[in-house]
């Protein structure tokens, strides 16, 4: 591993997007995305199609491998479906090591830039299997096979108990972004306690109905700019580093473009108190 990218202000994000995955990564590579965000899940995720899209732009010289920040991450059985991409019956450490292979033939690299425990095992605290799939994650990271390692899906307690038992700490964590709860203001507070950079998702979806209350569109009327657009300024402000899986080439550069945006302190704190 010789070049190694910056960690990204946007990821594009890659779920849901089935047999669009291809284009719409290519597309956004070409609009200057060089961060990607995906799973070895296919039950969500296509990262097969993800890694062509990647590999067509490496190959025709549109950029480098150096350039990009790939991003993937090792999904425990009951959030997959009957496409695995390891052995259902190998113990929980050879399931990350064989799903991490092949993501690394996905992308045709011998690296990845971040790998992500996708979720707990359990609703409730951490199982001797989150441990297990994480103490073989640690090890990816100590062998210089992923620069960084994370979890997604972390409640509150769950994070301070991984924070507790970890000998490399996790530098992201990535969970769903609700205006109601502060857009995760409790999470956020230990992440930056304990310097591990929070990826926000569904930062628009999850968020529909708190964007469309008076005191936003008035914003928006107000500042010229779209909900996108504040949402993912605000979301880098706050230090956040957001994900956005939009299918419009318009949006994405709106995106990327938002990232320049700064806010004064009065619209700042309206976004983050958005839903009370």
């Amino acid at each position: 591993m010789t070049e190694a990218a910056p960690i990204p202000k946007l990821l594009y994000g890659t779920a849901w997007k089935e047999e669009r995955t291809e284009g719409l990564t290519a597309l956004a590579l070409g609009a200057g995305f060089r961060g990607i965000d995906t799973a070895n899940q296919r039950k969500h995720y296509f990262e097969v199609a993800v890694g062509k899209a990647v590999q067509a732009a490496v190959t025709a010289g549109r950029l480098t491998r150096g350039e990009l920040f790939l991003q993937s991450k090792f999904t425990f059985k009951d959030g997959q479906d009957e496409r695995l991409p390891y052995d259902p019956k190998a113990a929980v450490a050879r399931q990350v090591e064989q799903s991490f292979a092949s993501s690394l033939e996905h992308f045709a690299t011998d690296y990845l830039d971040s790998f992500v425990l996708h979720g707990p095992s359990s609703r409730d605290g951490l199982k001797p299997a989150d441990l297990e799939a994480w103490q073989t994650i640690e090890g990816l990271a100590n062998s210089g096979k992923t620069r960084f390692i994370g979890v997604s899906n972390f409640t509150l307690g769950q994070l301070r108990e991984l924070l507790k038992v970890a000998k490399v700490a996790p530098r992201f964590l990535q969970n769903r972004c609700y205006a109601k709860t502060g857009w995760d203001r409790a999470v956020r507070q230990l992440c930056d306690e304990h310097g591990i950079v929070y990826q926000g998702f569904s930062l628009l979806t999850a968020n529909r109905a708190e964007l469309q209350t008076a005191p936003f569109t008035a914003l928006c009327q107000r500042t010229g700019r779209t909900s996108a657009e504040l949402v993912f300024a605000f979301a880098r402000q706050v230090g956040m580093l957001p994900l956005t899986g939009t299918s419009s080439r318009e949006h994405m550069q709106l995106d990327l473009d938002a990232l320049e945006l700064t806010l004064d302190p009065a619209d700042l704190a309206s976004i983050e108190n958005l839903a009370g």
